[in-house]
């Protein structure tokens, strides 16, 4: 059986940490090296990586390599897919966030059996949260994967099923039940699903944004940003994401420059006022990015933007760029199933239920959802209460028809 012989890493890489503690809490063995603090591993990382400090590498005993793996990717590698105890659950839930495991949490204290699929590891929904500084109850703030933690053990605590490292490819709507298909090949049954798979980043899908994408291009700042040190970096956008990118990634770079494509920017006054604080931050307004330019695959040449007020193009040159114009729905199934506004999320009514029966949606995948941890963990208690109705209404009807 192929196995991990070692995970190249460094402690300030976040997809380092979720992947350690996957690994460790699935009990695989492997050998760990802090590439920072060993000049030849870092040598193996660059050369496997075209120059790149691309971490997590991981090196396989069948002398194979993956670069930024998902947790799926690593379960298929080494044959670790966790099964579950039953075929069939009173409640399926999609999603292992705050959404999803608050739900799970509060409707499995009401009796009810339920199992968990997240397609990475629990915790990763909310793998762009970097610090939780508003979360009640934590004074002195916590990670975002952290607080999903406790939660999870919680549930675990209480009987709830975890399926990770599996990935939902369909859901089908069966009359009186609802059959959830994985790419694990399971087929699982509920009385009712709750989808609550969150948000992934936005991409801009303009061209070069492809080819640059990982070297040049990226969208996480708390991931990419130490490569940047000393750097002229350049953020497209002009909200709430971008201005806190700007803010994290002020740290490590010479300049940052935030782009943006209107004249007004929409971030909330307090993060306007701590980006004009810092000094090594530029603000450009009435901008719209056209394309990537580079000179091969890797290398980034300039960015073209379209210049409103001149109504010129421009080229701006960096030596990276971070893409922050917010976050899409992270759901790529049954699209017949749900109806979506015109962003792409979930259209719900107020109970949380989606057109189809039994199918509920809570959390960032939805509309009317601002996008708050502390809502989202919320949306995911509400469902809870709703679907146990739900769940009672459904027994009921079954005995009256008996």
């Amino acid at each position: 059986m192929i196995g991990i012989k070692v995970v190249y890493g460094a402690t300030w890489c976040p997809g380092c940490a979720r992947l350690i503690a996957y690994l460790d809490e699935q009990k695989v063995t492997y050998k760990w090296i802090n590439i920072d603090a060993d000049p030849e591993a870092l040598k193996i990382v660059e050369k496997i990586n075209d120059g790149k400090k691309r971490v997590p590498t991981v090196e396989f005993t069948d002398e194979t390599f993956m670069v930024h793996p998902t947790q799926e990717e690593i379960a298929k590698k080494i044959g670790l897919i966790k099964d579950m105890g039953l075929d069939f659950h009173d409640l399926i839930i999609i999603g292992g966030g705050l959404a999803g495991l608050n739900c799970a949490l509060y409707a499995a204290r009401e009796g009810h059996d339920i199992v968990v699929i997240e397609k990475s590891g629990i915790g990763s929904p909310n793998a762009y949260i970097q610090i939780l500084d508003d979360y009640p109850g934590f004074v002195d703030a916590i990670d975002g994967v952290e607080l999903t933690k406790r939660f999870s053990k919680q549930a675990k605590a209480i009987g709830v099923e975890f399926l990770t490292s599996t990935e939902v490819v369909d859901i089908l709507f069966r009359g009186s039940h609802l059959m959830v298909r994985t790419t694990a090949g399971r087929s699982i049954g509920g009385k009712a699903v709750l989808s609550a798979t969150g948000r992934k980043y936005r991409m801009l899908h303009i061209p070069g944004e492809k080819e640059l994408l990982g070297y040049s291009v990226h969208y996480c700042a708390t991931c990419d940003g130490v490569f940047y040190k000393d750097k002229e970096i350049v953020i497209i956008g002009g909200g709430v994401k971008a201005h806190e990118d700007a803010i994290f990634l002020s740290r490590f770079a010479r300049k940052v420059t935030i782009v943006g494509r209107s004249d007004v920017w929409k971030a909330p006054c307090e993060l306007r006022r701590l980006v004009s604080e810092k000094e090594n931050i530029e603000l450009i307004k009435n901008h719209k990015a056209i394309e990537f330019l580079f000179k091969d695959k890797h290398v980034l040449n300039g960015i073209k933007f379209y210049d409103k007020k001149s109504d010129k193009e421009v080229i701006f040159k960096a030596d990276g760029v971070f893409v922050s114009i917010g976050y899409t729905p992270d759901v790529d199934f049954s699209v017949g199933l749900f109806n979506y506004n015109d962003d792409g999320f979930i259209e719900t009514n107020t109970n949380l239920m989606t057109k189809t029966p039994g199918l509920f949606a809570a959390g960032d995948c939805r509309t009317c959802c601002t996008h708050q941890p502390i809502l989202a963990a919320g949306d995911g208690i509400a469902a809870a209460v709703i679907i146990h109705e739900y769940l009672l209404n459904k027994k009921k009807e079954k005995r009256l028809k008996a």
